[in-house]
Order: structure tokens, then sequence, then C-alpha cells
């Protein structure tokens, strides 16, 4: 286990604190949704569902949430509204564990291959590069030798605010002019991370477009150009989702599922939202696990997803 891999004090401060207006949000509307009921009727569950939805957790997650508290009632007759809470957290919790493998460690990645390829998509907007930057940044500090890619060419900020991320982090940031072949930029990085013996390459790619044939094209010239370097290339596909959007993050998600095979999910901005159910129903919907969550613009603001510390942050100690 590495020396990070403890979650401390500071990070559940952190998480509780970036969870805050979705708790507020949600849990404030069943206190009210229940008031005056003595135990969980119809009533109770329509405006349940209806709190889930209007959180982002999504239509068919949420569906599936009351599907479980409508069974658990049924074979529980003294089931009552102080056990709500209880009830929901216990569901979520079981729905996050079904839809994810065993959490991982702080940012030790499965250094199964060396160098360990992570091609990271999504929409420009939704934190993509800040993401790669306190990626790298966490690896360094794990003692890892990183090396990123700015294979996202087509708009010259994102090669800049990846170049300032690395001279940040102090790690090699690999780029050829703007508007040059993506795939071109990600096998000249995976090149040089060969013959530098780096231990993580992270690759940026271009969000725009999401919902153009044209983006599984280019992800996937990337993806068979990198192969041609390390056969296994990407070892991980992160998509990165801004949770601030609710709905619209499914609809990426569903769009970037079809274009390419991901991995793996990073949800960034559940700091500033009320919409952190969000996290929930992406999970649930398309079965890949939620890896980091992002809950601040500081360096050490993006954390390892844990379902536990996230169920508890959500719904208190009390609950």
């Amino acid at each position: 286990m590495g020396i990070f891999s403890f979650f401390s004090k500071e990070k559940k401060e952190t998480l509780d604190k970036g969870l805050s207006k979705t708790k507020e949000s949600v849990f404030g509307k069943i206190a009210r949704a229940v008031a005056g009921k003595s135990k969980v009727d119809d009533d109770v569950l329509d405006n349940l569902e209806e709190i889930l939805i209007s959180s982002d957790v999504g239509v068919e997650t949420t569906l599936n949430i009351i599907g479980r508290i409508q069974k658990r009632a049924a074979t529980d007759k003294y089931m009552n509204v102080q056990e709500l809470n209880g009830i929901l957290r216990n569901e979520i919790a079981a729905l996050l564990t079904e839809n994810h493998s065993t959490d991982v460690d702080d940012f030790e990645a499965p250094i199964t291959h060396k160098p360990y390829v992570i091609m990271v998509v999504g929409v420009n907007g939704v934190g993509k590069t800040t993401t790669i930057g306190k990626l790298a940044y966490q690896y360094k500090k794990n003692g890892k030798k990183v090396y990123l890619g700015a294979a996202d060419t087509f708009r010259a900020a994102a090669v800049e605010q990846l170049d300032i991320w690395g001279e940040r982090v102090g790690v090699p940031v690999i780029k050829q002019k703007m508007g040059a072949d993506p795939a071109s930029v990600a096998f000249d990085t995976l090149k040089s991370a060969v013959a530098n013996h780096a231990d993580i390459v992270i690759i940026d790619t271009a969000g725009r477009l999401h919902n153009k044939v044209n983006l599984m094209n280019e992800l996937t010239k990337i993806k068979n150009v990198m192969k041609k370097v390390i056969p296994d290339a990407p070892h991980e596909v992160l998509l990165v989702l801004d949770g601030s959007t609710g709905q619209n993050a499914f609809e990426q998600a569903k769009q970037f599922t079809r274009a390419t095979e991901v991995t793996a999910l990073a949800i960034t901005k559940l700091d500033g939202t009320a919409k952190g159910g969000v996290v929930i129903g992406i999970s649930d919907q398309f079965k890949i696990p939620v890896k980091y969550i992002g809950l601040g613009e500081g360096i050490e603001d993006l954390q390892v997803f844990r379902k536990k510390e996230f169920v508890d942050s959500l719904f208190g100690n009390n609950a």
C-alpha cells in the first residue's frame, strides 16, 4: 500500500465540503417530503422519485432505487420514514458497489505495464486538461516518472494550458504545432516515454464535436498509432465529465462510450453544484467505474473515488 493510500482527515473534509450543496438540497427536500408522515407510502415514494430525478440521479437509476425501496417496504411492514435515509443510503451504496471494481489506492496506477498509457477524452470545458495536470501531479508525487502528450492540436489554448501544467508539475510535455495530426503527437509521446523509461503517459485529446462521427475516427486513429509503439496501449481510456452540467453529462457519456471504449470516469466540479447525484446515475447506467472526482480548483482537489466515503459524505454520519 502506497504512502498516499490512506483517506486522510483533510480529504474527508474536502469531500464533505464538496458534496455539501448536494447533501443540503437532496436531504432538505426529503425532510420536507416526509414531514408529518408516519410510514413510507406511495406519496412518500412519489416525492422521493421526484427529488432524486431533480438531483440528476437520472430516471432509470431513480426507478431502480425506488423499486428496491418498494421491495423493502413490502417485506418490512414496520418500515417508517425515520428509516428512509438509512435505507436510501444502503441502496445507493449497493448500486455503487455493483457497478465498481474494488476501490483503488491513491493514484497508484496498476503498473502491470510500463509505461502505463492513459488516453483522456471529453468535451472542451469539462476540466479535462486540468484533470490531466492534477493526475500528473499526484503520480509524480507518488514517485512516478510522467510524460504528457498534447494531442488536442486543434485548440492552441489546450496545448498552452497543458504546457503550463507541465511546468507547474515538473513533467515533460510532448507537443507539435497547432493543427498537427493528433495521432502523430501521441506516437511521438510514446516513443519519447519508452526511450526515457517513463512510468505513466497521459495523452490529451481534442474535445470538440463530441456528437460527430469524426471524433470516433480520430480516437480510433490515435489508438491504432499508439499500438505501433506499445501494442496494448492505451491501457486506460478516461472520460472526464463536468458534474455540474447534470443531464448533459449523461449525454456526453452516451456519445463518448459510443465513440470509443471508455474504461474509467472522472467527474469534475462537484464542489460548485447540487447535482452530485449525477455520480450515482452515470455509474449505474453506464457500468463504468468512477475513478476520480474533482472537488475544487486546488492541485490537491482531485480525489480517487471511494464509494464508502462518498456515500458517508452524501448522507452524513447520522443517516
